[in-house]
């Protein structure tokens, strides 16, 4: 007889949060603290609740850390309800996530809706439990939660700034694994955990980089076009390119084959080297018709090459029959043929 999988505890955050607020006496610091913490509607600032209670911002501050200290105070007694079930359920998820986690990914393990209003209370409550350490969002961090006596609040921040770090000397999008050894991190899932706290770093293809890597964050047709090509590595027609844009992990790869077709003539990045077929420039491809190649190439050689030799060496950068090179080689002024399939470049035409 097969066995069930045993369910995951999923909290009733509305009514831990309301069991929690009733045990305030005072009406008026349930109302700061809901609605500065957007416990049951959206977090409102010191000034929006001050002004609908009639106090000023600063009275708001004062009361609002009064209370939260009360409840902390509270919470490390055991008085306060239900924390020890809130705390031990966070604590078997975040043991999970590598002992750390944004505050939505965690919330969707121990909530059934995972709302923005169960995030904001699931915030608010790991930060009243003892065992538990938060990071308040800003510019740099999303809102997380992590197990506090594996890292402190600084010392999350301080390890994904060695993590950002460790990407950054690297130049160019890495795996977590590199990362977390260069950062001096043993764990590769706390590694990762705390990589997805930071609003600095993203990833894609199990590589990780910064944000403004089009690499790992490509933010239009032309970005998502470029890291096809890197990845793959060689020239693709536009057909496979829009195929394999529908086929990545982009989150948004709804595009016409038209429109990547548009864009590969548009960006400088890429270089036309056959009938609908790309490359990147920076693979040494050079923008120009199958003669200006020609010419190149005996500039360059500043001899006189064999026809085998010459199409040879426009093949490197073109991707064309070999007919093609030899109708321009013999029907172009500026290719002067000097001995038996041999041709110099005329500088005179």
């Amino acid at each position: 007889m097969a066995q069930t999988e045993t369910a995951k505890p999923v909290l009733d955050t509305k009514k831990i949060v309301q069991d929690i607020l009733d045990s305030v006496e005072r009406e008026r610091e349930r109302e700061i603290v809901s609605r500065r913490f957007g416990l049951f509607d959206r977090r409102e600032t010191l000034e929006q609740i001050g002004e609908l209670l009639g106090i000023t911002r600063e009275r708001v501050r004062q009361l609002e850390k009064s209370v939260v200290a009360r409840f902390k105070a509270s919470a490390e007694r055991g008085d306060l309800p239900h924390i020890a079930e809130v705390e031990t359920a966070l604590l078997e998820q975040l043991h999970t996530m590598g002992e750390a986690a944004r505050a939505s990914d965690l919330t969707a393990g121990v909530t059934a809706e995972n709302s923005k209003t169960d995030q904001s209370r699931v915030v608010f409550l790991a930060m009243l439990c003892p065992q538990l350490a938060v990071i308040e969002e800003d510019d740099h961090f999303h809102q997380a939660v992590g197990v506090a006596k594996v890292r402190s609040t600084e010392a999350m921040k301080a390890d994904i700034a060695k993590l950002q770090a460790a990407i950054e000397k690297a130049g160019e999008p890495i795996t977590i694994e590199a990362a977390a050894k260069t950062a001096g991190l043993a764990d590769v899932a706390q590694a990762t955990a705390l990589a997805s706290i930071a609003k600095t770093l993203a990833t894609l293809n199990d590589r990780w980089g910064l944000i403004k890597w089009p690499m790992v964050n490509p933010k239009n047709i032309r970005d998502k076009i470029y890291v096809i090509l890197k990845q793959n590595g060689k020239h693709m027609h536009f057909n496979e390119i829009a195929s394999a844009i529908k086929d990545s992990e982009f989150k948004r790869k709804d595009v016409t084959t038209q429109a990547i077709h548009n864009e590969l003539i548009k960006d400088k990045r890429f270089v036309l080297i056959g009938r609908g077929i790309y490359a990147l420039k920076e693979w040494g491809y050079k923008k120009g018709t199958v003669a200006d190649i020609i010419s190149q190439v005996l500039r360059e050689a500043g001899e006189p090459l064999h026809r085998d030799e010459i199409v040879r060496r426009v093949l490197k950068s073109r991707f064309v029959k070999e007919t093609t090179i030899l109708l321009n080689l013999q029907g172009k002024p500026q290719f002067k043929r000097v001995a038996k399939a041999t041709y110099e470049l005329d500088e005179a035409v």
